[in-house]
């Protein structure tokens, strides 16, 4: 079976709605999403569920750092590209060893403009992934309320660049659920467990990240990967 087949190939971790954009982008054949659905549900191929992402700020702020609004308010549907930005930090266990990941994502397009990986959780690990966002003046960046964040030095980058803050209530995750979902897709995808050295590592996200915004279609863009999805919200705001 075609269903069973696309299953197979995501690992065992695709949905419906995967496995109906593989059998129409791929295989060229329209399905129903009930038929789909039938069809997995009588050979049992059920998806594995994304673990939550427990990565929280593990120092408490101090006297100088400043927690902003949650200016975004969970406006998660955007239609202009590279105006409204989440960002948020993640670990990532290999060999004995933990490597952390800061990514930016543009929620508009949902994708990745902007990471940086690191041995260490510093602060050269957030400001190095700001500091690629120079083109994107008068812009929105989301954030939780981590000690990063708050951290003045960060602040002073962000209101270089020309761009507004915006922070998660305190203990909401749900309130920057894009980048979320980023983390999720990736701990799903790849086998970074298996990394022997940093730099195997920091290549899976490289090329990982390459597939994520120019091959995997998502539903909820119009089944477009991120960049064309970018690309048609530009022409249509044109």
């Amino acid at each position: 079976l075609l269903v069973k087949e696309i299953f197979e190939g995501g690992k065992s971790k695709y949905g419906w709605r995967q496995v109906r954009m593989h059998l129409e982008r791929k295989k060229k054949v329209i399905m129903n999403s009930k038929k789909i659905i039938r069809i997995m549900k009588k050979y049992n191929l059920i998806a594995k569920i994304r673990r939550r992402n427990p990565y929280k700020a593990i120092i408490k702020k101090t006297a100088e750092h400043r927690t902003f609004e949650n200016k975004l308010d969970r406006v998660f549907t955007q239609t202009i590209p590279h105006r409204v930005f989440c960002a948020d930090i993640t670990y990532l266990f290999f060999n004995n060893r933990v490597a952390y990941l800061s990514v930016i994502k543009d929620i508009a397009t949902g994708e990745v403009v902007a990471w940086r990986a690191s041995r260490r959780i510093t602060m050269e690990l957030v400001l190095g992934t700001i500091n690629q966002m120079e083109k994107y003046k008068d812009a929105l960046i989301h954030s939780d309320q981590g000690f990063h964040y708050t951290n003045p030095e960060y602040i002073e980058n962000v209101k270089v660049l020309e761009m507004a803050q915006s922070m998660s209530r305190k203990g909401n995750c749900i309130d920057n659920a894009p980048i979320e979902s980023f983390f999720g897709h990736l701990k799903d995808d790849v086998d970074y467990k298996s990394c022997k050295t940093f730099e195997e590592l920091r290549l899976l996200i490289e090329n990982y990240i390459k597939y994520y915004n120019h091959e995997r279609a998502q539903w909820d863009l119009n089944k477009m990967t991120p960049v064309e999805y970018r690309d048609h919200l530009l022409a249509l705001n044109a």
